[in-house]
């Protein structure tokens, strides 16, 4: 059944489609009928990374639903967490449209959404409303008018606003949509942007009686000492998971192919192996830390590589766009231990 949904969503524009879909799929929760999307039961697989049990090992990406709009009714397709956002501070409409194509040739999606989200407020109203018995995490990021040497601000009052509501909240320092964005990976913008949100995370988590992990979103984009450098500020800063990867703004992959050279975020099939590269360094470099996994997952065996990287959970995203809600319960067997 899915199949013929994709293929009618699929004539319409990216965006648009995003949007039917989603709010299909909203219909279809409340009629109790997404088995007809070709979803499962949840795949039992409990594990227990960063202090948090997971009741399977296959998440949702960051970036599908940010606004949490939709939380039920992705929870409801098997997956064990599911994460929303970017959020930011205020609500920003993001980049001018058009800003999400597909290149269905090689499984892929370029996206320069820009953050377009409701602001917090709303998304944390939204995940208070939900009923998902999984982990939730909380997606990041600083407004597009805050100038990068003031972003702390931003993650800072994001993480104070969120902190009660999430089970974890990654800190998105890595989309190559936000001018400046990526400039906070690396050097002294990185140590004072990490330093800050441990200590105020710390302090919330001692004011609630209630721990909280961060884990920070880096790119695919990176040589083995930037990676390296990267890993050791994580561990400095006692920062408790590492998502790997986000999108790529490398084009070998696709070159040629319609909408191949639109700026944005280039995700799917052709960032599967640069993100393995950067997980196997980051498992090199950091043995004990948590490492979700995501980039190109579009099948269970590729679920296992990303685990055979290094990774300990994976998250899906263009793969979900292409093969639909069966892939969770796939990817979840595949990984089952």
């Amino acid at each position: 059944m899915y199949s013929l949904f994709r293929s009618l969503l699929f004539r319409l524009d990216a965006e648009t489609a995003h949007g039917v879909s989603l709010s299909l799929l909203d219909g279809v929760y409340r009629l109790r009928l997404t088995g007809m999307l070709g979803a499962e039961a949840r795949v039992a697989d409990p594990v227990e990374i960063m202090g948090l049990t997971f009741p399977n090992r296959v998440g949702l990406a960051a970036g599908l639903d940010k606004n949490a709009d939709h939380l039920d009714a992705l929870g409801a397709l098997g997956f064990g967490f599911v994460e929303v956002g970017t959020v930011t501070p205020e609500p920003q409409t993001g980049n001018p449209k058009p800003r999400l194509f597909r290149l269905p040739e090689r499984g892929a999606i370029i996206n320069r959404m820009g953050f377009n989200n409701a602001g917090v407020d709303h998304l944390v109203r939204n995940v208070q409303r939900s009923r998902f018995d999984g982990v939730i995490g909380i997606n990041i990021g600083k407004n597009l008018t805050t100038p990068v040497e003031r972003a702390v601000d931003d993650y800072l009052a994001c993480l104070r606003r969120v902190h009660a509501h999430a089970h974890y909240v990654a800190v998105n320092i890595s989309s190559p949509n936000t001018p400046g964005l990526r400039n906070l990976q690396f050097g002294e913008h990185l140590d004072h942007l990490l330093g800050a949100l441990r200590e105020e995370c710390s302090r919330l988590d001692r004011e609630t009686g209630r721990r909280v992990p961060l884990a920070v979103k880096i790119a695919p984009d990176m040589n083995d000492n930037e990676t390296a450098l990267v890993a050791k500020a994580l561990a400095v800063n006692g920062i408790d998971g590492v998502i790997a990867t986000n999108t790529t703004v490398a084009r070998d992959a696709v070159a040629g192919l319609p909408h191949a050279e639109e700026q944005g975020g280039l995700s799917g099939k052709p960032v599967f192996e640069p993100s393995n590269v950067v997980i196997r360094a980051l498992r090199h470099h950091l043995p004990t830390m948590p490492i979700i996994g995501v980039g190109g997952v579009d099948s269970g065996e590729t679920a296992r590589a990303k685990r055979d990287a290094g990774a300990d959970l994976v998250q899906l995203y263009s793969g979900f766009i292409y093969r639909g809600p069966a892939l969770v319960a796939e990817c979840a067997r595949a990984l089952k231990v």
